[in-house]
């Protein structure tokens, strides 16, 4: 399987620890596409949820189902972690929008207080 930014795989999240979110569930992959070409074991990515918290919709990017993505789903940004690939199952769900992506990096932009391109 090729990965690329933006696509949208599942990821086996545990073990977690504390308040890290765990099971395995849908995750962003958020690493630049030339960066996971050339090797790179590790990638960036951020878990999604269907539970939405009104409070949290700050730190949260709506999803909308599409191909296998079949239910409305949250990017959690505060949840943003690297994992190895082998975490990685071996599918693509479905891959963001340029409009979501944008989305995301604003808001992780707010959360980190890294500026977004």
């Amino acid at each position: 399987m090729s990965l690329a930014r933006g696509n949208i795989v599942l990821a086996r999240l545990n073990p977690n620890q504390g308040a890290e979110i765990g099971k395995i569930r849908p995750v962003i992959v958020l690493t630049q596409t030339a960066l996971i070409e050339a090797g790179l074991p590790m990638i960036f990515v951020i878990p999604l949820s269907t539970q939405y918290w009104p409070e949290l919709k700050s730190l949260r990017v709506a999803i909308a189902p599409r191909e296998r993505l079949l239910k409305t789903s949250y990017a959690v940004l505060e949840q943003a972690r690297s994992i190895d690939k082998s975490r990685i199952e071996n599918s693509v769900l479905t891959s963001l929008t340029q409009s979501e992506i944008k989305e995301i990096e604003t808001k992780f932009s707010m959360l980190t207080g890294i500026n977004a391109p």
